[in-house]
């Protein structure tokens, strides 16, 4: 059985630690709401984006003259999965959530024959992808020195994936983020970003599918204006990424030092409980000896 000295310096090393978490939960629901508008804020533009390409590459015939980021290379041999995730940790299964769902694919992946390479945007994802995949990881966005990332930050990260597609070095590129709902749900999301995705539903154009029924013209044509809206719809995918995921680490972190801040309440009141038994389990024994002394003198 521990002493009291060290039940009561534990009992205060709990307290100090409630403290941190409780501060910490403060600071993450005051971030919270910001993030949360941001992304909210973010959705709109890039879910329209996302409607105008479907709509845009379902006018155009798909071939060899078409743009290399909506026709892609004709193969799918070699994939690049990129992982966003937060350079600080304290956050949940936030981090761990995103880096799951990755890994996931990419077994999924080299089952069927694909290689298998990672992009990781953030830290957090590092240690854990690169001792299941040693030798896969092809670069590491540091991003600790931003506080607020800007949709610049994403146009330099689109770029040099777009550089390094151009270059040969892979042919699908998919994108990993956690997409927030709730302070307490944050929902793993995959996205494939290289080549642009199709709906299905893009083709459909019967007013019963609820497809587009209205006719559009376009000047210039519709592969003119997809190859000047192809990239920035890269940048935008990785800034709504960027934002979702600032979102889901606040939501994430303020949930689990809220969690934490209670635990740490249980864990004082048991060691409290404790103290006071082993007290006055000692101060009963003091006074057992005492009496018995005391007769032993009469006797």
């Amino acid at each position: 059985m521990p002493s009291l000295k060290a039940l009561k310096i534990r009992i205060g090393s709990v307290k100090s630690t409630q403290k941190i978490t409780k501060a910490m939960k403060m600071v993450a629901a005051a971030k919270l709401r910001r993030a949360q508008e941001a992304a909210e804020a973010g959705r709109p533009y890039a879910e329209e984006l996302t409607k105008v390409m479907a709509r845009l590459a379902s006018g155009v015939t798909v071939g060899p003259e078409s743009p290399k980021l909506l026709a892609g290379t004709g193969k799918d041999t070699n994939q690049l999965l990129v992982v966003a995730t937060s350079e600080r940790g304290l956050a949940g299964a936030f981090n761990s959530n995103i880096v799951r769902a990755a890994v996931r694919k990419a077994r999924e992946l080299e089952a069927q024959g694909k290689q298998v390479k990672f992009y990781l945007i953030g830290k957090k994802g590092r240690a854990v992808i690169n001792r299941l995949f040693p030798g896969k990881i092809v670069h590491q966005v540091d991003q600790t020195h931003i506080k607020t990332v800007s949709f610049d930050d994403a146009l330099e990260v689109a770029q040099d994936i777009m550089h390094r597609f151009e270059a040969g070095e892979f042919d699908v590129a998919r994108l990993y983020f956690a997409k927030f709902q709730s302070a307490l749900v944050q929902i793993p999301t995959e996205t494939q970003i290289i080549p642009v995705e199709i709906p299905a539903a893009a083709n459909d154009k019967t007013p019963e599918s609820g497809g587009p029924v209205a006719a559009f013209e376009y000047e210039p044509d519709e592969e003119e204006i997809l190859a000047a809206l192809l990239p920035r719809n890269i940048a935008v995918q990785l800034f709504r990424a960027f934002q979702e995921n600032a979102a889901s680490e606040q939501g994430s972190r303020m949930t689990a030092m809220d969690n934490a801040t209670r635990n740490a309440g249980d864990m004082i009141k048991k060691l409290t409980i404790q103290y006071n038994r082993s007290r006055q389990a000692a101060i009963t024994t003091e006074l057992v000896e005492i009496i018995s002394g005391a007769e032993a003198l009469k006797g």
